[in-house]
């Protein structure tokens, strides 16, 4: 990784953990939050991945008519950092423990690759 990359990853990072610590407190089910990058194909590449506890909470959450509510906090942040998604609804998604535990056995890194 490009020193120059190391330094918009980790605005990336600051930027997102600002995003977690909002829903956690807004969001019900909410747990965390990751992302991934390839900063050859920055910033098409970036994608986000918003984890729930449940199942059940992921499903209440994308039927609230707040369900846009993560989507805004990030690209807010990012837009603050001078990041623009080209594709929001394609590079942030919605997953949960529990499907990662039943398709993957719980192994978030295989599951994000």
């Amino acid at each position: 990784m490009r020193k120059s990359d190391k330094k918009i990853d980790n605005q990336i990072i600051k930027a997102l953990t600002d995003v977690c610590h909002s829903a956690l407190e807004d969001i019900d089910g909410f747990e965390w939050l990751t992302h991934t990058v390839n900063f050859d194909q920055f910033p098409e590449s970036l994608k986000i991945v918003c984890v729930f506890d449940s199942n059940i909470k992921l499903a209440n959450y994308i039927k609230s008519s707040d369900n846009d509510h993560l989507t805004s906090l990030i690209e807010h942040s990012l837009n603050n950092i001078g990041i623009k998604l080209k594709n929001a609804k394609k590079q942030i998604t919605l997953d949960s423990e529990e499907h990662c535990a039943s398709q993957h056995a719980g192994n978030w890194h295989q599951r994000l690759s």
